[in-house]
């Protein structure tokens, strides 16, 4: 007798993950073949097959031809990156935002970002330089390049109103990215803008976005004295 009739893959889907889950089947197991469990289901033998395919992809089944399915033993842990909006951040710890745009030109891509933001039209690009306060005081210097043949309207934006960094989050759309954490010492400039010796240790977050092979944006963000980094999975 047939355990229940599932009709759609992903019902199939939710039941086997159900299973999984729950140490039904346990990691390293073997699972019932796709004949075994479409018999079991009521339901065509592919059906069965794209489920299993959905959960294999997913990472949390191994699938090998003649030794069968079975559960991971070590699935993956995925965790999902939103970009955040300065001011939003800074509003968040009770401050009060400000920007100031301190350089806005074209550039060509300095040779070692060639490798981290491999755009194809060098030439095609906006560099900004923006400084962050949080009640009136530097939170961030952000250094920015951005590939106007991935977002031909950001070069008509004024960035009074708006930053570069919130206009981007807000209009386009990333489907991969890159992310680099490390700490440099202030250096004379930064040193300046943040009223600290110039050996302070600053912490720096490097980003690059692509919309498919399409370079978005590469931007590096050095923030100020005593910042910690804070996030939640």
């Amino acid at each position: 007798m047939k355990a229940q009739e599932l009709n759609s893959w992903t019902q199939i889907r939710e039941e086997l993950l159900r299973r999984i889950n729950e140490r039904v089947w346990h990691p390293g197991d073997i699972i019932p073949g796709e004949a075994d469990l479409a018999e079991e289901f009521g339901c065509a033998r592919t059906t069965v097959n794209r489920a299993l395919r959905d959960l294999a992809e997913s990472g949390l089944v191994t699938r090998r031809r003649k030794a069968g399915t079975r559960v991971a033993i070590n699935p993956p842990h995925k965790a999902t990156l939103t970009i955040p909006i300065i001011r939003e951040e800074v509003e968040g710890r009770g401050s009060v935002y400000s920007q100031s745009l301190l350089k806005r030109d074209k550039q060509t891509l300095p040779p070692h970002l060639h490798a981290a933001f491999p755009v194809s039209a060098p030439d095609r690009l906006l560099y900004t330089e923006t400084v962050h306060f949080a009640d009136d005081r530097p939170f961030m210097f952000e250094e920015r390049y951005t590939n106007l043949e991935a977002v031909p309207s950001f070069e008509a934006i004024a960035f009074d109103l708006i930053t570069p960094n919130e206009w981007l989050v807000q209009n386009a759309p990333y489907t991969a990215g890159d992310l680099t954490f490390y700490s440099v010492n202030a250096g004379q400039r930064l040193a300046r803008l943040y009223e600290a010796l110039e050996e302070t240790p600053l912490f720096v977050m490097e980003r690059t976005t692509f919309n498919g092979d399409l370079p978005i944006t590469h931007v590096r963000m050095t923030y100020g004295p005593g910042y910690r980094l804070r996030t939640r999975f």
